[in-house]
């Protein structure tokens, strides 16, 4: 149990370290700034070439929040803050 259970802080970094290599081959990156674990909602910053890109959107949540969702079940919402 302690084993599937395991913080879904470090299971969304993980994910969020899987993602980060395709980031940063644009100039960009994003880093975890919280998990809320009551409402499942993630928030995180772009930063470098995301920060200003038109697509970054698009890649939050067609990229980023889906493969959240996918790998942690407990996420619900994927946030960008600045």
């Amino acid at each position: 149990m302690a084993e599937q259970k395991k913080d879904v802080k470090q299971r969304v970094q993980a994910v969020i370290d899987k993602i980060r290599p395709m980031l940063q081959a644009d100039g960009g990156d994003i880093e975890l700034v919280a998990v809320d674990e009551p409402t499942g909602q993630v928030q995180v910053r772009l930063q470098g070439a995301c920060k200003g890109c038109p697509g970054a959107a698009m890649t939050l949540k067609m990229g980023v929040e889906r493969h959240l969702k996918e790998q942690v079940p407990e996420v619900t919402e994927l946030i960008s803050v600045q």
